[in-house]
């Protein structure tokens, strides 16, 4: 059987949307620090940006090294169908609107793409780039432009001016590997080197799905400069010393309960006869503890001995009320008395006790999930007889497995 051959067009389109999500979150991430934007893609054009000096259409391509971005260039005429279909079925409007075609091509010394690139530059020669794309519509028999060529028909002589004058070429731009670069550069200046890939995954896959909700409603959701300043701004404070990031996936997480019966922080529960709901609750927050604990391990972003140093403070602040119980209930207690002072310590645990593992990170099923796992561990417990009659549970099947 012959070697299938890579789809190699359809790798160039990925690799084109991955590039334009990537490119939307890098301008985010240039305009901090201003609130007055909005950004939206495939709204208006590939990006659509909004500030108050008015709107910005941004096309992307992406293409490999030694591309050029010629007269006759498809990349650069099917860029130019677009706006002028648009101007010349009035969802244009050119006084209100900038034009941007941003590609990782060449820009060849004396074409339109040189001679549109900023308008501060010396290069900058609108009436030679009028002229030059007029002349490749009168001389070009490519059957791929022919449509591009129809549209550019359309536009009053007025109107191709008018467009050619709001349209900037920036040529040679940095390829999707460069700007998740520029990306990472950002993240270390925001939290430093040793947590920049983490922060940037985090504000990465917030992105993605807020470009997800956004693409899903249109132009009508579009990403404002206040939501994206308060997520970065929020993710970044969670990388601080005094803060960890609460993973909104992890947060989410909903246990499936059969998988967790039978372990010993769930016959702890059902000693003092905790509500199938409560035992749930415990389920998940046990599952989402263990979860991101284990995420927070595996990129290095708690400090040696740091959990162990957190569940020390837990352990000790439960002996201090567990003791307290044992002496209270004393040797004649009856099993409704146990019980009842049982669920009051489980109370605390859940709701009371010191519950932080760095001062900021006030995420509940981080303590409770905690305190179940340390449960799990047999290290605390609720009932006062809690040691033994779990062991007695163990102790058949013990015997029987040897």
């Amino acid at each position: 059987m012959a070697e299938r051959e890579p789809d190699f067009e359809a790798s160039a389109s990925a690799l084109g949307y991955v590039y334009q999500l990537r490119k939307a979150l890098h301008l985010c991430v240039s305009r901090l620090g201003s609130l007055d934007w909005s950004l939206a893609i495939e709204a208006g054009d590939d990006i659509e940006e909004v500030t108050d000096e008015g709107r910005t259409y941004y096309q992307l391509k992406h293409r490999a090294p030694g591309i050029r971005l010629t007269n006759a260039s498809v990349d650069l005429w099917k860029t130019l169908r677009i706006w002028a279909h648009g101007i010349a079925h009035g969802q244009l409007d050119l006084d209100e609107t900038d034009l941007v075609l941003l590609t990782t091509a060449e820009l060849p010394k004396d074409s339109v793409g040189s001679w549109l690139q900023d308008h501060d530059s010396r290069c900058r020669d609108e009436v030679r780039a009028l002229a030059a794309l007029e002349a490749t519509r009168a001389t070009s028999k490519s059957d791929a432009l022919v449509k591009p060529f129809k549209a550019f028909d359309l536009l009053t002589d007025r109107q191709r001016a008018l467009m050619v004058s709001k349209i900037r070429v920036i040529g040679n731009a940095p390829d999707v590997d460069a700007v998740e670069k520029q990306l990472r550069q950002s993240a270390v200046t925001a939290v430093g080197r040793d947590h920049a890939t983490s922060f940037l995954v985090r504000l990465e896959g917030w992105f993605f799905r807020r470009a997800i909700r956004q693409l899903r409603a249109g132009g009508q959701d579009a990403i404002s400069g206040l939501d994206f300043d308060e997520v970065f701004s929020d993710l970044r404070n969670q990388f601080g010393r005094a803060n960890l990031p609460i993973d909104e996936d992890i947060a989410g997480l909903e246990p499936d309960l059969a998988k967790y019966a039978g372990q010993p922080f769930i016959q702890q529960l059902e000693l003092i006869e905790v509500g199938s709901s409560r035992v749930s609750r415990a389920v998940r927050d046990y599952m989402r503890a263990v979860t991101q604990r284990s995420r927070w391990l595996g990129e290095n972003l708690l400090l040696p001995g740091e959990l162990s140093r957190y569940e020390r403070r837990l352990v000790e602040e439960w002996e201090e009320l567990f003791d307290d119980m044992v002496d209270g209930l004393g040797a004649q207690a009856a099993e409704v008395e146990k019980v009842a002072a049982a669920r009051r310590i489980y109370k605390w645990a859940m709701t009371e006790a010191p519950r932080r593992i760095r001062p900021e990170c006030d995420e509940p099923f981080v303590s409770k999930g905690s305190f179940h796992m340390l449960a799990d561990d047999y290290r605390v417990g609720w009932h006062v007889d809690f040691v033994a009659r779990l062991m007695a549970v163990l102790e058949p099947a013990e015997t029987t497995s040897a």
